[in-house]
């Protein structure tokens, strides 16, 4: 079996494109618009099972839809409710929790992975010990971009907790020599995260997904937040991700949860908006979530590369400035998301596919909410 991996993209489409589809009127105080209308054209031009999308402006959510079928075929129709799975827009996340736990003093932005394992150090290939969790936050600590062939079969035929699986899991990785010394390379690495995940772990004494419940999802209000693919397999209760056909909620249907630091978190879009706003607050120097200097930390690129902690960064015109993006998908799901903290507006899009065209799909819906918010 071939077993999924995390993607990431980028987003190219509007470096210089003009966003799609005729504008509606904005949403006012109190209104939030209903975007099913706006989306359905690019779903039924993709062939996309469901697409769905949301806007917040000015920390409010104020446009929000979902169009299509949970399942292709099966009839049974999305709504705006309903669960997504986002993918390596999940890094985001797991480095905001890390960001919580500097400021509580659980845990440092240079603290090395050395310090990090004491019980490792014997066995700890040289090249590791002074990798940071800043490095492998940003992509620079040298992680693999794909983890060694045996060690992914094994860990996805192991028994025990995601905790578990996760600790032996980068264990045995730091055994092996990195792939690039740490902080000379941009090397997009679901491996480094999850390591930065198991620090997390061993800084506190608790699960990540532990850590992501009570520091994240709960004081954010993200109560449907989860792991995994969403749903159940005897019930076409959410949707379900597809390749060729749907997938059912199961061990099949997403990548081992041990590495869920680097992307198995799944959302409604209106919870994914609350994380979307928090951001695009502490970008605007407004957000209280976290203090200023963490938002700074999180947002800003490392010297010689355009990715921040989980966040792509660039310059749009249609921005008016500088933005932060992501895009996800475990193969089965793909999803998207720009904050334009000049304009106060965040766009979220996601579908539950990860074909070829998902990709594309989700830039041209983003287009149109761009569109959908000029007066």
């Amino acid at each position: 079996m071939k077993l999924p991996l995390l993607v990431l993209a980028m987003c190219p489409w509007f470096a210089a494109g003009t966003p799609v589809l005729s504008p509606q009127a904005p949403a006012s105080a109190t209104e939030v618009v209903e975007l099913a209308p706006l989306l359905e054209p690019l779903r039924a031009k993709h062939s996309l099972p469901a697409l769905g999308g949301a806007i917040v402006a000015e920390g409010k959510l104020v446009a929000l839809g979902a169009c299509g079928e949970r399942e292709l075929g099966g009839g049974v129709v999305v709504s705006s409710n309903d669960l997504w799975h986002l993918g390596s827009c999940t890094k985001a996340m797991t480095a905001t929790l890390a960001a919580r736990l500097v400021e509580q003093g659980k845990i440092r932005w240079d603290t090395s992975v050395e310090s990090a394992f004491p019980q490792w150090k014997e066995k700890l290939h040289a090249d590791w010990r002074a990798t940071t969790l800043e490095q492998l936050l940003t992509n620079r600590g040298g992680a693999p971009g794909s983890a060694p062939r045996e060690l992914w079969i094994a860990l996805g035929s192991r028994a025990g907790t995601s905790q578990e699986n996760r600790t032996w899991f980068v264990g045995e990785l730091l055994k092996l020599e990195p792939e690039a010394p740490a902080g000379t390379k941009f090397i997009y690495s679901n491996q480094g995260f999850t390591i930065a995940g198991a620090m997390l772990e061993a800084a506190t004494g608790k699960s990540w997904e532990d850590l992501m419940r009570s520091e994240l999802f709960g004081p954010l209000g993200m109560a449907s937040a989860g792991f995994g693919a969403p749903g159940s397999a005897d019930a076409v209760d959410q949707p379900r991700g597809h390749t060729k056909k749907p997938v059912k909620p199961g061990p099949r249907a997403d990548n081992p949860a041990a590495i869920g630091p680097a992307g198995t978190v799944h959302a409604s879009l209106a919870d994914w908006a609350k994380f979307a706003s928090a951001h695009l607050e502490g970008a605007r120097g407004e957000g209280k979530f976290l203090k200023p200097e963490s938002w700074k930390k999180l947002h800003t690129a490392a010297t010689g590369q355009d990715y921040a902690m989980g966040w792509g960064t660039a310059e749009r015109s249609w921005a008016g400035g500088g933005t932060l993006s992501h895009s996800g998908s475990n193969t089965m799901w793909f999803c998207t998301i720009w904050l334009a903290p000049e304009k106060g507006e965040a766009y979220l899009v996601t579908t539950n596919t990860g074909a070829d065209v998902a990709a594309k799909a989700c830039d041209e819906a983003v287009g149109a909410l761009i569109a959908s918010r000029k007066k």
